[in-house]
């Protein structure tokens, strides 16, 4: 079942609709302002409602402060060395925005914008046309982004298809603590990642090329771990993040649906078990947060990101690209898939 209200307005006077998917006692709340995740409620081992999803109370939090907090990321998740992108041939400047590279999408991605929707029973249909030539990106994109929240677990599908070859990248950046969102820290929440690889990257976060075992170092999570065990370790990569901000390369193939994580928190009980048919998802530990929330400050570490997405700038990365590319043809449709399943 799915109950539509209005969130707000934007400052220039867009109104902001809150969908909520109701899968008995558990609920979620999708803004379409940018397909943002709002809250995600489920019962802890004790059957007390807790939400485990960061974000703000009001749309002016979301668009007044920075993180992404929840919002679908395009036309590329991540980032793209020093914003240079070659299709076919031809070399595109993309707008650069962190550090000298293009981040998420640009100076303004499809997190800052309003969704159309469409409600097809317990289906949460949002979709977006982003014209040829919007961000230097070239070809008209038509996006249409698909939530489901069926026992226990929400379903991200997203769906695309361009009119010209273009590149595509498309993730959620919703920041969890299985604590509960007002927590204040993910430090003691168990991480396992099903991974054996990790992109190093150079100062600016951008990972140019080769692989990094993850055996003997801070980013093993194959056996599961408290995210905060070793995240003050001594290693040129974390050094580099500031902590975790690494994209994790998956032993599943590009599109090859399985279980690539799990998360859970000790204090509730919860345990979030997650799925995706992409290659490879980005953890970032929250590092450097530091606004106001629904219910708590969030400092540093209070949430953390599993975004699952092709390995960062392999569009210019050859042997990144051959385990999944981001280099859409035209009228090629893109098809993946992410889940967040809970139990408790």
């Amino acid at each position: 079942m799915i109950t539509t209200s209005v969130f707000g307005t934007t400052a220039d006077g867009r109104e902001v609709l809150a969908f909520r998917l109701r899968d008995g006692n558990n609920y979620a709340v999708i803004l379409n302002l940018g397909g943002i995740i709002q809250s995600i409620v489920v019962p802890d081992k004790e059957g007390t409602p807790t939400d485990v999803i960061l974000g703000y109370n009001d749309v002016a939090g979301y668009q007044n402060n920075g993180g992404f907090l929840g919002a679908l990321i395009g036309r590329f998740g991540n980032r793209i060395g020093e914003g240079k992108l070659t299709i076919e041939g031809k070399e595109y400047s993309l707008y650069c925005n962190d550090r000298g590279n293009h981040l998420h999408g640009g100076k303004e991605g499809f997190d800052r914008k309003i969704w159309s929707h469409e409600i097809k029973g317990d289906e949460l249909l949002l979709s977006i046309v982003s014209p040829d030539g919007e961000e230097n990106y070239p070809g008209t994109l038509r996006v249409t982004v698909t939530y489901t929240f069926r026992n226990g677990a929400l379903k991200i599908a997203y769906h695309a298809v361009s009119d010209k070859t273009t590149a595509v990248n498309l993730t959620n950046h919703a920041y969890f603590n299985i604590n509960g969102e007002g927590d204040g820290s993910i430090l003691e929440n168990v991480l396992w990642i099903d991974c054996d690889e990790i992109t190093p990257t150079n100062d600016t976060m951008i990972p140019l090329g080769g692989f990094r075992e993850v055996a003997g170092t801070p980013f093993d999570f194959n056996t599961p771990k408290e995210i905060g065990r070793d995240i003050g370790s001594d290693d040129p990569d974390l050094k580099r993040g500031g902590g975790y901000d690494h994209c994790h390369v998956l032993k599943n193939k590009c599109g090859e649906y399985a279980k690539y994580a799990t998360v859970t928190g000790k204090k509730t009980g919860i345990t979030m078990t997650c799925y995706t048919d992409m290659p490879a998802v980005q953890f970032y530990a929250g590092n450097g947060m530091n606004m106001q929330g629904k219910t708590a400050f969030y400092h540093n570490r209070a949430g953390f990101c599993l975004e699952t997405q092709a390995i960062p700038n392999n569009v210019n990365v050859p042997e990144y690209a051959a385990k999944g590319s981001s280099v859409l043809e035209a009228g090629k449709p893109y098809d993946f898939v992410a889940v967040y399943e809970f139990t408790a």
